[in-house]
Formats: structure tokens, C-alpha cells, sequence
């Protein structure tokens, strides 16, 4: 079965953007994955395509209706889980990444306004994803990062594993830095170590610079790291 990115949007026409160019671009275009779109409008009930109204209780701007909502749901059977992108849902890492690429595809709801009505998230089950501590306009922008994320996991489309294997979070670091030419550049020279010749000296000077680079600017990584290389039950 294809990896599918199933995307329920008031605006279909935002995709498939990004993610039509580079390494998601050319595997779409040769099948590794496929991307379908679902019109939300298209479900409204009235002639002016209405998706939203007032919130119950009072309150400043419009929440989308779970009966138009749920109909988009209802008609557009796809695979995989179901997530919902936003502010409030669970931190996106690349660990959940890697659970999902390695599933059958994903289904994603974007939300605009001031959200989604709570019953149908709920009728749903749906999974609430977001990708930081930040508000976007909607979820477009945070489904196409999510499923960017994803294909770039999907066999065939990044050409060696060892290049997913050496990246920031994959094992629970953030990456060391890289150098290319020139060797000299506005007075900063390339790290020695990097011109010796010698993999292991290499190799440790990498994980070194990782792990320092880690500790200072991410310490809950950090923190998590710690803990993981611990002997289990050690204080």
C-alpha cells in the first residue's frame, strides 16, 4: 500500500505547495506517496458554503461545526490515524515521525478560526499534534511540515540511510556541525580534526561536538539523553 496524506482543509488549494518541489516533490511524482485533499466547504448545508459559527457562551471570533466537520470525516475514507493539528495537542518529535511514516499513511484535520467544535474531535478520537509553542493561522502550514516530516522517512526518498541515521533527534542529539569548502573562509578555518584522515578521530570529534551542542542549547534533550544512557534502575 502507498503511504497517503489524507488533508481535510477549507483551503485544498494550499497543497500541495512545498511539499509539490525537492525530495517530498520528486517521490510524489513517482509514487512513493500520494497526497489527497478534502474540501471542507464542500460538506456546508447552506448555498453561502458556511463552515463555522458563533461559540457557544460568548466569546471573540467562530469555531468550525462538528455536523460539517464530521460529514467531510464521514465521506473520505482514508488510512491511517487521525490528528488533529493544534496549539494545545502534543509536541511533534521525530520519534512520532518515525511511528507514523512507518504506518500506512496519515489522516490530518486543519483547523482555522478559533478551532474545531470539541464534540467531533472527541466523536473522533481524534490525536491533537502541534508543532510548538507558537499559534499559526491555521493548520496547513503545520500539516505540510508533519507530513514533510513523514516522506522524507518513506524508503527510496532520501538517498542513504546513513544521512537519517546521523541527524539532529534521531539519536536523541542535536547534529554536530558541517564544513564544506573553501577550507578557509573570511578568516575561520575548518576544524583540523575534520582534514586528519582519521574515521575515529572524526567520529569522536562529531559526537563530542553533538553532545555539546546539545547540552547547551536544548538541556531537556539533554536532560533525556542523560537518563536513556543511564544503567536502568541507577540513581
Amino acid at each position: 500500500m502507498t503511504w497517503t496524506a489524507t488533508v481535510l482543509t477549507i483551503f485544498p488549494e494550499m497543497f500541495p505547495g512545498p511539499l509539490g518541489h525537492s525530495l517530498a516533490g520528486k517521490a510524489l511524482r513517482e509514487g512513493i506517496w500520494r497526497l489527497a485533499t478534502v474540501d471542507i466547504r464542500g460538506f456546508a448545508r447552506d448555498k453561502h458554503r458556511t463552515v463555522d459559527d458563533a461559540p457557544f457562551g460568548g466569546g471573540p471570533g467562530m469555531v468550525m461545526r462538528p455536523d460539517v466537520v464530521d460529514a467531510a470525516i464521514e465521506a473520505t475514507p482514508a488510512p491511517g490515524p487521525f490528528l488533529y493539528l493544534s496549539p494545545r495537542g502534543r509536541p511533534l518529535d521525530q520519534a512520532r515521525l518515525a511511528a507514523l511514516a512507518a504506518g500506512p499513511g496519515v489522516r490530518l484535520l486543519c483547523g482555522r478560526f478559533e478551532g474545531v467544535d470539541e464534540r467531533v474531535i472527541e466523536a473522533r478520537a481524534m490525536e491533537e499534534i502541534c508543532l510548538g509553542d507558537f499559534v499559526l493561522s491555521g493548520g496547513e502550514p503545520a500539516a505540510i511540515a508533519l507530513i514533510d516530516g513523514c516522506v522524507r522517512l518513506l524508503p527510496g526518498v532520501v538517498g542513504t540511510e546513513a544521512t537519517l541515521e546521523e541527524e539532529s533527534f534521531a539519536r536523541g542529539l542535536l547534529e554536530y556541525p558541517h564544513y564544506t569548502r573553501p577550507q578557509s573562509w573570511q578568516g575561520r578555518a575548518v576544524p583540523e580534526v575534520l582534514l586528519s584522515g582519521h574515521h575515529e578521530e572524526i567520529r569522536r570529534w562529531r559526537e563530542a561536538q553533538a553532545a555539546e551542542a546539545t547540552r547547551q542549547r536544548r538541556p531537556d534533550l539533554w536532560e533525556r539523553y542523560l537518563a536513556r544512557q543511564s544503567p536502568a534502575g541507577s540513581s
